[in-house]
């Protein structure tokens, strides 16, 4: 069905049908309407963090746990949580996982102007960048499956004219994910030894 759709609304239904089942954030404009509208699925549970850091390591367990899980935070946000997002680039993921950052360019309500692009460079993470609401939907649903075909989370870069703009979007049904089943293993802790032998991997 087609309809018009907000930006965050959009990514938050390309979550849906993604079939992701965790969603933890912390509230920031421009991004805060993806958790908002991501709770009103109810095969999604949502939570607001305390800050970033925890919104990533919360997502993350879900997806150690072996389902498909998000966070969602402002540029200025990624800030808090680069230690785990840096980590987590080494270690790789289980079950898909997309960090959803939002830009904002002009400072319409923000101290600073960064570009979280460089933030993937850095930590080698892939970022895909929609340029309206129903790139926001598709590349949502294909950050879900770039991060389970290499093992790695991805990141969904939005900026505040595509998170708070609107336009046609058709949605589609939601697929149901398999839970993975979790396996322990110690090459997970990112010793210097364990570290060394991922980092051919991320690069």
């Amino acid at each position: 069905m087609k309809q018009l759709m907000l930006g965050n609304a959009a990514v938050a239904r390309g979550m849906y049908e993604a079939g992701c089942k965790v969603v933890s954030s912390y509230p920031g404009t421009p991004s805060t309407e993806i958790t908002e509208e991501a709770v009103k699925f109810p095969e999604i549970y949502c939570e607001w963090a305390p800050n970033e850091k925890v919104a990533v390591e919360a997502a993350y367990g879900a997806s150690l746990a072996g389902v498909r899980s998000a966070c969602a935070m402002k540029h200025v946000g990624l800030n808090v949580a680069a230690d785990p997002v840096f980590s987590i680039s080494y270690i790789g993921v289980h079950g898909g996982m997309v960090i959803c950052v939002a830009d904002d360019p002009g400072m319409h309500s923000s101290q600073n102007e960064q570009d979280s692009r460089h933030y993937a460079r850095a930590a080698k993470i892939p970022m895909l960048e929609p340029a309206d609401s129903a790139e926001a939907l598709s590349f949502t649903k294909l950050a879900f499956e770039i991060s389970e075909s290499f093992n790695t989370p991805v990141f969904l870069k939005l900026c505040t004219r595509i998170a708070h703009s609107q336009s046609v979007v058709e949605t589609g049904e939601r697929v149901e994910r398999p839970v993975i089943p979790y396996v322990k293993d110690t090459h997970n802790v990112m010793t210097p030894a364990n570290a060394k032998v991922r980092h051919p991997i991320v690069e």
